[in-house]
């Protein structure tokens, strides 16, 4: 008996939220108004287009919420310190205690 898309599709998104959990990451596409503050000084802030790969760590905190039934501005804090993390710092390595303030999100996708 062949599977249906309605079996084998939940099992395919389950599989690559797990990688995305475990290893992989994912991918954020993000339009917001970013401000930044960081060793005294303070960026007035702009709308800006992000696209940007996100750590396990964060995917896995995203898809936590999204289980519990967070909804998109309950997701807005994590995905701001995942775009920090790795767009805005290069993983850590540049502008040390750098904090993005991330309002009035126009657009959030997610790619894994």
């Amino acid at each position: 008996m062949e599977a249906t898309e309605s079996e084998w599709q939940p099992q395919v998104r389950a599989q690559a939220r797990e990688q995305a959990s475990a290893s992989g990451g994912m991918m954020v596409r993000v339009v917001a108004h970013f401000g930044f503050t960081a060793s005294r000084s303070f960026d007035d802030g702009r709308v800006r287009h992000v696209t940007t790969a996100i750590s396990p760590t964060y995917a896995k905190q995203i898809f936590q919420l999204q289980d519990a039934g967070a909804t998109g501005e309950d997701l807005y804090p994590i995905v701001a310190k995942a775009i920090t993390e790795s767009y805005l710092t290069d993983w850590g390595s540049q502008c040390d205690g750098l904090v993005a303030h991330f309002t009035d999100v126009q657009s959030i996708d997610f790619e894994f």
